[in-house]
C-alpha cells in the first residue's frame, strides 16, 4: 500500500477523519480494532490500521501467554538451584518482562502516531497479514 500524498485527510464512512479514525482503531486494542474494521465501508486506511490492531493484539497475547509459560518454567527451575542461580533467574525474568513490555508499547505508540498521520504504517509480519485481509 502506498502513503497518501500529503493534504488535507479525507472522511471515512464512520463521519471521522480518516485518521482520527485509523488513531482510534488502537486506543482499546482489539475491541475498537474490530469495531473500526466492521463499520468502516470506505477508508483502506482505517480498515487498514484496524486489523493491524487487531492482529497487534492477538500477538502480544500469544506472545505474553508464552512468556508466562517460560517464566513460570524458570521460576520452577530457580526452586531447585542454589539461592545465588535463584536471583539470577529472577532477574532473567523480569529483564524479559521489562524488553517484551517496552518493545510492545514503543509499536503500539509507532503504530498510533503513523495512523495518525494516515500513513500505511506496517508493522513486520502483521502489516502484510493486515494489508492481505483488506485487499481481499
Amino acid at each position: 500500500m502506498q502513503n497518501p500524498p500529503p493534504g488535507p485527510m479525507g472522511k471515512s464512512s464512520t463521519g471521522l477523519d480518516e485518521n482520527i479514525a485509523a488513531l482510534l482503531a488502537y486506543i482499546f486494542g482489539w475491541v475498537s480494532g474490530l469495531v473500526f474494521y466492521l463499520i468502516e465501508k470506505d477508508s483502506k486506511l482505517v480498515r487498514f490500521h484496524a486489523m493491524q490492531s487487531i492482529l497487534f493484539c492477538v500477538v502480544v497475547a500469544v506472545l505474553g501467554i508464552a512468556l508466562w509459560i517460560v517464566t513460570f518454567m524458570l521460576i520452577l527451575v530457580a526452586a531447585m538451584v542454589p539461592d545465588v542461580m535463584e536471583s539470577l533467574f529472577g532477574l532473567l525474568a523480569t529483564l524479559v518482562w521489562l524488553v517484551f513490555s517496552i518493545a510492545g508499547l514503543i509499536a503500539w505508540i509507532l503504530c498510533v502516531v503513523r495512523a495518525y498521520q494516515g500513513q500505511f504504517f506496517k508493522l513486520p509480519v502483521i502489516g502484510n497479514m493486515a494489508e492481505k485481509i483488506v485487499n481481499k
